[in-house]
């Protein structure tokens, strides 16, 4: 019997995906071979389109984890087929995220895939699906950070290099940020089957500013600090350095005054 979940075109990958991660690839090469004039462009190409590959996969997760818990309506709702115009809010999930990378350099968790709860019985699924989106943040982190840690690194032209770095640091601070316990984002989400009903109304109403309010905090001197600081001592664990991400941040803002250190390793 045929079901909205069962078809094969709601699972079948979109055109819309295939192309973006066409994109990834084919400006990926043109870092690595330093085909492109302007590499700046290139790496700003790469970054952006395996950022919002990134994005899809971390949706997707939460949908097919969704899908195995018990809710058999994410394939009609068409995100399982990994395209963001089928997401339920593709401008705070794709079009913000974006904007935030290109205009502070942090990775913005994304969030706008409708899971029909009341179809999932038991809290672990619920948390489960929950913390699979940010899980896909932190895979694609290790995924970005293997060659550093695993020292791999001879022979990798220094523009993929610095760009891989700032990619992974992107994949972190969007992990970190979803993971935080906040309403309206993943990490409350993976506690939140855990606690009365009677404090999850109450903080019901304030989850649509949560993430609004993290930012606020972290616009504190102290704050941000102490963040940035917890963001590269994890970046640091994993072998990349803070140079290797500025200068990738530096490569990626090609429309800005670079830095001549970055410059000078460049043109080596």
């Amino acid at each position: 019997m045929t079901s909205a979940t069962t078809r094969t075109s709601d699972r079948r990958i979109s055109p819309v995906f295939l192309g973006i991660a066409s994109i990834m690839a084919v400006t990926g090469w043109a870092v690595w071979t330093d085909f492109a004039n302007s590499p700046g462009v290139a790496v700003f190409l790469f970054v952006t389109a395996a950022w919002i590959v990134s994005l899809c996969l971390h949706e997707y997760a939460h949908a097919r984890t969704a899908l195995h818990g018990g809710d058999l309506t994410v394939g009609a709702k068409g995100y399982l087929t990994l395209n963001p115009l089928k997401y339920t809010h593709a401008v705070l999930s794709i079009v913000l995220p974006v904007l935030f990378v290109i205009m502070g350099g942090i990775g913005l968790p994304g969030g706008a895939v409708f899971i029909e709860r009341h179809r999932i019985k038991g809290r672990w699924k619920h948390s489960l699906i929950s913390a699979a989106g940010p899980l896909t943040n932190v895979l694609f982190a290790v995924v970005c950070t293997a060659p550093f840690w695993l020292g791999a690194l001879e022979g990798v032209p220094l523009g993929f290099r610095f760009a891989l770095a700032f990619l992974a640091l992107l994949q972190v601070t969007a992990a970190i940020l979803n993971f935080l316990p906040v309403p309206g984002l993943d990490g409350y989400g993976v506690i939140e089957p855990w606690l009365s009903y009677r404090f999850r109304r109450q903080v019901e109403p304030f989850a649509p500013f949560g993430l609004l309010a993290v930012f606020a905090v972290l616009f504190i001197p102290e704050v941000n600090h102490a963040f940035f600081d917890g963001i590269f001592a994890v970046m640091d664990a994993l072998g990349v350095s803070r140079a290797e991400v500025a200068c990738g941040q530096d490569l990626y803002r090609f429309w800005t005054e670079q830095y001549p250190e970055c410059t000078a390793l460049l043109d080596r």
